[in-house]
C-alpha cells in the first residue's frame, strides 16, 4: 500500500511505496531533494520526521547519530515508510543549491556513435553520486591544469553512470586522447555540476528544443527526465547537422516523438550528401524553427550548440517575440565555458 509524504516547509505532497526509498520517490515525482550517495553514508539527505513512522533502513552511524535517531532525524536515501509522513527536507530549488564537487571517476565505457563522436560514461568511486539539474555540465580537470567541458547527456535519475559525448577535433589534446589513447577504466577528475543551462520546471509554457551536432546531448538529458517526471507540455525538438551521418541520435529522436504524442521532431540537414538521399527540412536549423513560427511570444526555447547557431537563435527568436528572459542556451565552443 502507497503512503502519503508532505514535504515541509513546501507542502509538496507524493506516494511512495513501502519498499521504496523516501528520496528516489521524491526525485520520481518531481521534487529535488539533497543527496550524495544514495547509500546511507554521507548524510547530505538528512531531514526530520516530524509525523509517521519509517524504517531506517542502512544508515550508517556517522552520519546519523544515535542522538539525531532520537531526535527523529532520518537518512532519506535509505529510509523507508511505514505510515503516512511529514517531513521536514530542504528542497533544492535552483543551482545555487547543488554544492560544485571535485571528485575522480573512472572511465567506465566507450562507444562511437559516430566516427567523430564518442560516448563516455563515466563511473564515481562507490558511495558517490553527483547531483545535478538535466542540461547542467561538468569539467575534466586535466594534468596540464586545462580544464575541458562537456555537457551531461544523462538525466538525473540515471545517475549511476555519467554520460558525455564527445566530438573529434582533429589536432585538439582532450578529443585525439579520447579517440586514440583513452580506455575503459582510466582514472579522471571532474567538477560539477556547473552552468544555469537546465529545464524550467515551474513554467507551463511548450517548449522548443534547439540542438546542432553535439548540441544534442544536454537536449536527450532534458528530455530524459521530463519524460521520467511526467511532464506534458508540447515539446518541438528542431536537430540539425552538415549530413545525415550528423543526427547520430536520429533514430532516439523519432522514437521519442513516436511515442509521446506532445513531442514534436524536426530533424534538418545544412548539406545533406548526395548518399543520403535526404527528403526532410534543409538550411540552417533555427530558420526551420522561423519557417514554422510567426510567433514565439508563448514559448520557451532551449538551445544548443555552436556559438552563431546560439546567437543567431537568440536574436531571430526575440525577433519574433521569444521575451529574452525565456531564451535559455548552451554554447558550446573550444574554449573553457
Amino acid at each position: 500500500m502507497p503512503y502519503q509524504v508532505t514535504l515541509q516547509p513546501s507542502g509538496h505532497t507524493f506516494s511512495v511505496a513501502a519498499d521504496t526509498a523516501i528520496l528516489d520517490a521524491a526525485l520520481d515525482a518531481g521534487f529535488n531533494l539533497p543527496y550524495g550517495c544514495k547509500d546511507g553514508a554521507c548524510g547530505t539527505c538528512k531531514g526530520k520526521v516530524l509525523s509517521g513512522q519509517v524504517d531506517l533502513g542502512a544508515a550508517q552511524d556517522e552520519p546519523l547519530s544515535a542522538a539525531e535517531r532520537a531526535a527523529g532525524m532520518a537518512l532519506f536515501c535509505c529510509a523507508r515508510p511505514k505510515s503516512d509522513l511529514i517531513i521536514e527536507v530542504r528542497e533544492i530549488s535552483a543551482v545555487r543549491d547543488i554544492p560544485v564537487r571535485t571528485m575522480p571517476c573512472r572511465v567506465h565505457k566507450l562507444q562511437k556513435l559516430a566516427d567523430d563522436v564518442m560516448a563516455i560514461s563515466l563511473k564515481l568511486p562507490a558511495n558517490e553520486r553527483l547531483q545535478f539539474l538535466a542540461g547542467q555540465y561538468i569539467e575534466f580537470l586535466l594534468k596540464d591544469g586545462k580544464r575541458r567541458a562537456f555537457s551531461l547527456a544523462s538525466p538525473p535519475h540515471a545517475d549511476e553512470f555519467l554520460e558525455i559525448h564527445v566530438r573529434h577535433v582533429p589536432g585538439g589534446n582532450f578529443t585525439d586522447h579520447v579517440f586514440t589513447r583513452m580506455k575503459e577504466r582510466d582514472i579522471m577528475r571532474i567538477e560539477g555540476p556547473l552552468g544555469s543551462f537546465f529545464l524550467r520546471e515551474d513554467s507551463d509554457k511548450p517548449i522548443i528544443l534547439l540542438a546542432g551536432g553535439t548540441g544534442i546531448a544536454p537536449i536527450k538529458g532534458l528530455v530524459e527526465h521530463a519524460l521520467h517526471i511526467g511532464i506534458k507540455r508540447p515539446i518541438q525538438l528542431y536537430y540539425g547537422a552538415k549530413d545525415l551521418a550528423g543526427l547520430y541520435l536520429n533514430e532516439r529522436a523519432k522514437q521519442w516523438a513516436a511515442t509521446h504524442p506532445h513531442i514534436t521532431y524536426v530533424p534538418v540537414l545544412s548539406e545533406p550528401a548526395v548518399a543520403d538521399a535526404w527528403a526532410g527540412r534543409s538550411g540552417l536549423v533555427h530558420e526551420a524553427v522561423l519557417a514554422d513560427h510567426a510567433e514565439l511570444s508563448a514559448w520557451q526555447v532551449y538551445a544548443c550548440g555552436a556559438p552563431a547557431m546560439c546567437e543567431a537563435a537568440k536574436r531571430d527568436f526575440t525577433a519574433r517575440g521569444l521575451p529574452s528572459d525565456e531564451f535559455f542556451a548552451d554554447v558550446f565552443s573550444f574554449a573553457p565555458r
